[in-house]
């Protein structure tokens, strides 16, 4: 008979969610927008697309030469005998703009830039670094040898786009690249996705904000700060509530405030096992609890719950680790559906090597900070950033990805393959 978890796992809680089971449960309650909102081509960087982006025209709209060169007939140079150089007569100019507006007789080519439109009667473009123009001859010349293949050097109409395709599709979070491919479309507007609106505060009476005088016993409340600025990448509308004293009084009240300006509330702090009686109690009162606890490391004491309304409410541990892995393993991709972005981007795994043995016990999954990079040879190889306490901030500011240990996994020697989730700015 093998050992249960319950004998020799002393990190495992019958009454916690796996992390799977856990995002499955909230994706499954989030609810995508159905508002939509035009704004300028300009102010959608960052938003989600609200609806399909479909080409107008053909994108390019002309055939246009891909380098700056000459435009000629590539028949007539295989329809002559000609000695080791060629020598075409120069009839014209087509810049970007101001097309050549003429006809290109026999064996003569148009001084072309990149972009311009190539003219009807030519068919080949030759760049402008095999040729030897000979002004006081009127026309160019070239070794026979350089000929370029039929149509070389020209983007066809449609290349990049053709009329009436799927040019953007909703649910898009748009990017510079998009912003660029929309106005290539003639667009000046686009529809998006309303803001998500996200009220945070952190509980505690322990806690003093920046600018405050802190008594004895109290600490500065960096969870807000953390908060803020994971949640101002995501390009919501975010309002924070400060610091709430722990009473109930106080932590329905924020409650309140929170559900009268948001869709989501996050608090930090509050729902560990020695504070949950009354946070629970206001949660069902005013909404219900879905779930309290979760099998990770750092991390373990989160809720979801829900208010009336169709508000969603995500209850972070106090420890500003615990709060930053929560958040970016759990709520952001909450978040990321209720903006309607699909499909949601699924986190960049690799298999790197540990420099260093990682402490672990078999129980809970585990997201350990490191610091990944490779090697001469390009294999990926990580470092811990050393300690791993849940209140130790610095380990996320010296990180560049999570380690990510099973929930099997015990200890971690040093030279084992372990897979890690680098962080969107190391990328």
């Amino acid at each position: 008979m093998t050992a249960s978890h319950s004998v020799f796992c002393d990190d495992y809680d019958p009454n916690s969610l796996s992390i799977s089971e856990a995002s499955q449960r909230i994706l499954l309650a989030m609810s995508p927008p159905q508002g939509v909102e035009w704004v300028s081509v300009r102010n959608s960087l960052g938003r989600i697309l609200a609806n399909d982006l479909v080409a107008p025209h053909d994108v390019p709209a002309h055939r246009n030469s891909a380098m700056d060169g000459y435009a000629f007939r590539w028949q007539d140079l295989h329809d002559q005998k000609h000695e080791t150089r060629v020598h075409l007569k120069l009839v014209g100019v087509s810049a970007a703009g101001h097309p050549f507006q003429g006809h290109i007789p026999p064996m003569a080519a148009v001084r072309i830039m990149t972009g311009a439109v190539v003219p009807d009667d030519a068919d080949t473009v030759i760049m402008q670094e095999r040729v030897t123009p000979e002004q006081s001859k009127g026309q160019i010349t070239f070794n026979a040898d350089a000929i370029p293949a039929l149509g070389s050097n020209i983007r066809l109409p449609g290349e990049d786009l053709k009329a009436q395709v799927l040019a953007l599709p909703a649910g898009r979070l748009m990017r510079p690249a998009d912003i660029g491919l929309a106005a290539s479309l003639g667009l000046a507007e686009v529809p998006v996705r309303p803001k998500l609106r996200v009220a945070f505060f952190s509980t505690g009476d322990e806690l003093c904000s920046l600018g405050q005088t802190s008594k004895v016993g109290q600490i500065l409340d960096s969870n807000r700060y953390t908060l803020f600025g994971m949640l101002e990448k995501m390009n919501v509308e975010w309002h924070d509530l400060g610091v709430v004293k722990d009473s109930p009084e106080a932590l329905e009240e924020a409650f309140q405030r929170a559900s009268q300006c948001a869709e989501v509330i996050i608090s930090s702090g509050g729902v560990s096992v020695g504070d949950a009686d009354f946070v629970r109690s206001i949660l069902d009162r005013l909404g219900r609890t879905v779930f309290w606890k979760i099998a990770i490391k750092p991390g373990r004491p989160f809720a979801y719950g829900q208010f009336t309304g169709d508000k969603h409410f995500f209850g972070l541990p106090g420890n500003p680790v615990a709060v930053m892995v929560t958040f970016y393993q759990i709520v952001r991709p909450a978040l990321m559906r209720l903006q309607g972005r699909h499909p949601l981007p699924s986190p960049l795994l690799l298999q790197a090597q540990t420099l260093t043995s990682l402490k672990k016990m078999p129980g809970r999954f585990e997201f350990q900070r490191g610091v990944l990079s490779r090697t001469e040879q390009g294999d990926w190889q990580v470092n811990a950033t050393g300690e791993q306490g849940s209140g130790m901030l610095s380990s996320m500011s010296l990180a560049n990805c999570f380690i990510r240990l099973p929930e099997s996994s015990g200890k971690i020697e040093a030279g084992a393959w372990v897979e890690v989730e680098p962080f969107d700015e190391a990328l």
